[in-house]
C-alpha cells in the first residue's frame, strides 16, 4: 500500500517527498496525467525502474479471445482490452557515460509534485552518479487540455561541482515489455507487441512512427519534436526504425550552466483515416505546439483549470485531508473526460490497464452526475458516445430476443466484453444509468436540442427494452425478472429495486420526451399506444417490501434468504469473491455494494423517511463494501437520514481510496467513480442536493467535525454558489453577465437567488436519530476523528476572485 506519509496534506497539491521503488506502480497512477484523449501514467522520465508503463489513447484497443469453460448462445466471442501505445514520455540521461538511474549512485534528493491548478507534474532531483558526478534535474510535464493531441515536457539538467559531458536521448518507442497481463495464454499472445510498423521518419528535430494493430485493425500515428536551450558547442541528431526513434543531444556543461530540452508529443488514431492523413494530422499538432511554446501551453492550462476551478471547486473547512483529496479527485474527473469527445470514460480513466480500459455504468451513475453541474460539455460527449453505439446495442438485444436497445455491462467500442453474464448481460439496469444521465442533463441545462438529437432516441429504445423485458402478473403488477442490479453478490433475481425504479423513471421520461418532441418521437416508430404503455409499466412496477420486518427489498424474497456468517469470516477472506464460490454468495443476505441504499440516493422519491431509515440501517448490517462504489453512496444516505459522523467516515473512504490504496489495486489505475463518489458525498450527502424534480433541491447539515462547506454547481447556465456552515447557509449566484434568477428549495423551502445578493437562511437543528447503524465485524469505515484533528485545522477560507482559485 501507499504510505500515508509520503503525501503531505497541501490543499492544491500532491507531493510525493521521497521515491519508494516499492510502490512504484500505485503513484504512476496517482500521477498520471490525461485529458480524455491521452493519457500518460506517471512514470519516471528515464522509464527505469517502473512498476506498469503506461501510454493511452481513449478506445484504442485490440481485440482478444474471451476464455469460455463450456461455450453458450449469445455469449460475447471477442474482447476488447486497451493497448500500451507508443511511449514519448522517455527522456533518459548520461551523466559522463553513467545513464541516469535512481537506483544506483545516490539520491540526495526526489520530489514530484502534481499540481491540481497548473495541471502538471514536476519532479526535481538531486544525483550523484556511481563516478561521484553530482548533477540537478528538472522535469515538468503536461498533457494540453487545450491541444487534445498534444503532451509536452521540459527537462533540465545542471551539473553542480565541475563540468560534465551530458547526452540526453529523447525518444518514442513501441511495444514496450510489460508484466503478463493475463494468465490466458492465448490473451497473453494478443497483447503481446501488439502494435506492427507501417513507417518511421526521422524529423528536422525528432521522429515520428506510425504503426496498427493486427485484429482490431486501428492505426496509430506519433511524433515528437523538440526545442533546445544549452551550451554554444550542442549537437542534435535522430534515428528511427520500426518500433523505435531517439533524438540525442549531446554538450560539455559548466557548473552554473544547464541544458534545457522542450518535447511536444503529439498522438493520432483512428479506424480509417490513411496513414498520410494521420501522419499530417500529427505534423499539424507538433506545429500547433511550437506555435505556443512551452510558455503558452503553460499559460493555456492554467486558464483552463482557472475556469474549471471556478465553477467546481469544493472547499472543506475542518477536514485538510479530504479537502486535498475532493480536489485531487475532482482532477482525475476531470482528466477522463474533458477532451474525450465521442469517446467514453473508462473506469480507470486513462490512467492504467485495470477493467481493460472497459467502461461500464460506473460513468453515467457516478461521473457524469458529477460532470453535470460542473462540465456539462463533457456529459454532451459521453451520451453522444452511447448514441453512437445505439445501433450495437439494438443489434445485441435481438441477439437476446428483446426490443430496443441492450447496452453492454463493459466495454470499450460499444460491443460487450463480458464473459461472466450474471454479472454482465443480466446487469440490464445499465440502460436505465444512460437515461436517467440523458435526463438529468437535459434538466440541469434545458438543452432541448439535444434531448431532441440525441436523447430522445437514447430514451426511446431503453424503454422499449424494459417494456420487452418486463411482464405484468395476472393482478397488474408490472416485473423484471432474472435481473441483476449493482450489488453483483445477488445475481439473476426478481424484481431488484434499484433496476425497478430506475426503470421506472426511465419509462416515465422516454413519454414525456416524446410528448415534447411529437415528430422526432413519430420518426422512431413511437405511438400513443407504445407511450400508454409505458405509463402503464411503470405506475404498475412492484416494488418488493417486507410487511413484518418493514423495510424494502433488495430484490424478491431477499429478506428470506439466509444470513451469511460474518462473525465467521476472517478478515483475510475479504474480498468475498476472491475467497468464497459465487453460488454461495448468491443465495445468502450478503452485499457487495450499495444496491438498495442507491436507489434511495437517486430515486429517493420513492421513498419516505421512516422507510429511508430503516432500509439504511438493515442494509448496512450486511454490506460488506468489496467494491470501491459503495462508500459515497452509504456516505449520502448516512447523512440524509442523521448518522452524520458516519457519512463523515465514508466520505473520507471514497475520498482517499487512491491516495491510500485502500483497496491495494491503484497500481492497474485509479477509480475514477470513487474519486467522483468524493464530491458526491459531500453536495449530496453533506450538501443534501438532489434533483428528482425540475428544481433543484438542498437539506444541508454538516458533521462535527466539519466546519463549513462551499461548492459550485452550474444550473442552466448559472454559477450558483453554495456555502454550508453550522447554523445557516448562503447560496449566491455568480454570472458574469449580473443577470438571471434561479429558484431551488432549502429544506423544502422555495428561495429565489439573484445576482443582486446572496440569499442565507437558517439550517433546521439536527433532528434526534437512533443508534449508529451497525456494519459487519470488521468492515466499519475507519473514523475521520483521529486523521482529521492530527492532520492539524484547515486555514480559513478567504475571499475568492471570480475566475482565480484559492492558492
Amino acid at each position: 500500500m501507499i504510505r500515508e506519509r509520503a503525501y503531505p496534506v497541501e490543499p492544491w497539491h500532491v507531493r510525493e517527498t521521497r521515491l519508494d521503488v516499492d510502490v512504484l506502480a500505485q503513484s504512476e497512477s496517482v500521477f498520471a496525467l490525461a485529458n480524455g484523449h491521452i493519457g500518460l501514467r506517471g512514470n519516471l522520465d528515464e522509464g527505469e525502474p517502473h512498476g506498469l508503463p503506461g501510454t493511452y489513447l481513449n478506445s484504442f484497443f485490440e481485440l482478444r479471445p474471451l476464455p469460455y469453460a463450456e461455450a453458450g448462445y449469445g455469449f460475447p466471442e471477442s474482447g476488447q482490452t486497451i493497448v500500451n501505445v507508443t511511449n514519448g514520455k522517455l527522456i533518459r540521461l548520461l551523466v559522463d557515460d553513467e545513464p541516469f538511474d535512481v537506483r544506483y549512485g545516490e539520491l540526495f534528493d526526489h520530489e514530484r509534485v502534481l499540481d491540481l491548478r497548473a495541471g502538471t507534474l514536476h519532479r526535481s532531483v538531486l544525483w550523484r552518479s556511481p563516478a561521484g558526478k553530482r548533477v540537478r534535474i528538472s522535469s515538468t510535464r503536461l498533457v494540453s487540455f487545450t491541444q487534445r493531441s498534444v503532451a509536452a515536457i521540459r527537462y533540465e539538467v545542471e551539473p553542480v561541482d565541475e563540468p560534465l559531458r551530458l547526452i540526453v536521448q529523447s525518444e518514442l518507442v513501441a511495444n514496450e515489455v510489460l508484466p503478463a497481463q493475463s494468465r490466458d495464454p492465448r490473451v497473453a499472445a494478443v497483447l503481446e507487441s501488439p502494435l506492427e510498423s507501417e513507417e518511421h521518419l526521422a524529423l528536422e528535430d525528432g521522429g515520428l512512427l506510425v504503426h496498427h494493430t493486427r485484429a482490431s485493425g486501428l492505426r496509430l500515428a506519433a511524433a515528437m519534436g523538440h526545442e533546445l536551450d544549452g551550451p554554444t558547442r550542442t549537437t542534435l541528431s535522430t534515428e528511427t526504425f520500426d518500433d523505435w526513434a531517439r533524438t540525442t543531444v549531446t554538450c560539455v556543461t559548466q557548473p552554473g550552466e544547464r541544458i534545457r530540452l522542450d518535447k511536444y508529443i503529439a498522438y493520432g488514431w483512428s479506424s480509417e483515416r490513411s496513414r498520410p492523413a494521420l501522419r499530417d494530422q500529427v505534423g499539424a499538432a507538433l506545429a500547433g505546439a511550437r506555435f505556443s511554446g512551452w510558455s503558452g501551453l503553460l499559460a493555456e492550462q492554467r486558464d483552463y483549470l482557472d475556469a474549471f476551478w471556478d465553477t467546481s471547486d469544493v472547499r472543506v473547512e475542518g477536514d485538510p485531508e479530504v479537502q486535498q483529496a475532493v480536489r485531487f479527485g475532482l482532477f482525475h474527473v476531470l482528466q477522463a473526460g474533458a477532451r474525450a469527445e465521442l469517446r467514453p470514460i473508462a473506469a480507470k480513466g486513462l490512467t492504467g490497464p485495470g477493467y481493460d480500459g472497459h467502461v461500464f455504468w460506473d460513468t453515467e451513475t457516478f461521473v457524469l452526475p458529477v460532470l453535470t453541474y460542473t462540465l456539462p460539455s463533457a456529459v454532451v460527449s459521453g451520451l453522444r458516445w452511447r448514441h453512437s453505439t445505439l445501433n450495437m446495442a439494438q443489434e445485441r438485444a435481438r441477439t437476446l430476443g428483446l426490443n430496443g436497445a441492450a447496452f453492454p455491462w463493459r466495454t470499450i467500442r460499444g460491443q460487450e466484453c463480458s464473459a461472466y453474464w450474471p454479472a454482465g448481460t443480466a446487469a440490464f439496469h445499465i440502460a436505465a444509468d444512460i437515461a436517467d444521465a440523458v435526463r438529468r442533463y437535459v434538466q440541469a441545462t434545458g438543452d432541448l436540442d439535444f434531448e431532441r438529437e440525441v436523447g430522445l432516441e437514447l430514451l426511446v429504445e431503453t424503454a422499449r427494452l424494459w417494456r420487452s423485458l418486463g411482464h405484468h402478473d395476472r393482478a397488474g403488477r408490472f416485473h423484471l425478472d432474472g435481473m441483476t442490479g449493482p450489488d453483483e453478490y445477488t445475481a439473476v433475481k426478481s424484481d431488484n429495486i434499484y433496476t425497478n425504479l430506475m426503470a421506472q423513471r426511465n419509462l416515465l421520461a422516454a413519454a414525456e420526451a416524446v410528448g415534447r418532441h411529437g415528430d422526432h418521437a413519430w420518426r422512431l416508430g413511437v405511438d400513443d399506444e407504445e407511450t400508454a404503455a409505458w405509463r402503464d409499466a411503470a405506475n404498475a412496477m412492484h416494488i418488493p417490501y417486507d410487511a413484518e420486518l418493514r423495510v424494502h427489498q433488495q430484490v424478491e424474497g431477499f429478506t428470506q434468504l439466509q444470513e451469511w456468517d460474518f462473525a465467521g469470516t476472517p478478515p483475510e477472506k475479504y474480498p468475498l469473491l476472491l475467497n468464497y464460490p459465487y453460488f454461495d454468495l448468491y443465495r445468502k443476505q450478503v452485499v457487495k455494494q450499495a444496491d438498495l441504499v442507491l436507489a434511495m440516493h437517486w430515486r429517493g422519491d420513492a421513498f419516505t423517511a421512516e422507510e429511508k431509515a430503516r432500509n439504511f440501517a438493515y442494509y448496512e448490517r450486511r454490506t460488506v463494501r468489496d467494491s470501491s462504489l459503495s462508500a459515497c453512496t452509504q456516505a449520502v444516505l448516512a447523512a440524509e437520514v442523521g448518522h452524520l459522523e458516519l457519512a463523515h467516515d465514508y466520505l473520507g473512504e471514497a475520498a482517499l481510496m487512491d491516495l491510500h490504496d485502500l483497496n491495494q489495486n491503484t497500481r492497474d489505475g485509479v477509480h475514477v467513480a470513487s474519486l467522483a463518489g468524493a464530491w458526491i458525498a459531500l453536495v449530496a450527502g453533506f450538501g443534501g442536493m438532489r434533483d428528482h424534480a425540475d428544481i433543484l433541491s438542498f437539506t444541508p447539515r454538516l458533521p462535527n467535525r466539519i466546519d463549513r462547506l462551499e461548492f459550485s454547481l452550474v444550473w442552466h447556465g448559472h454559477r450558483l454558489r453554495v456555502d454550508v456552515r453550522e447554523r445557516e447557509t448562503t447560496y449566491a449566484l455568480r454570472n458574469g453577465d449580473r443577470s438571471g434568477t434561479v429558484d431551488l428549495l432549502h429544506h423544502g423551502e422555495r428561495v429565489r437567488v439573484t445576482c443582486d445578493e446572496p440569499v442565507t437562511k437558517p439550517n433546521p437543528p439536527p433532528s434526534a436519530v437512533g443508534p449508529t447503524p451497525q456494519q459487519p465485524p470488521g468492515r466499519a469505515p475507519a473514523r475521520r476523528a483521529s486523521v482529521a484533528e492530527s492532520a492539524g485545522s484547515a486555514p480559513p477560507i478567504e475571499p475568492q476572485t471570480p475566475g482565480k482559485p484559492q492558492a
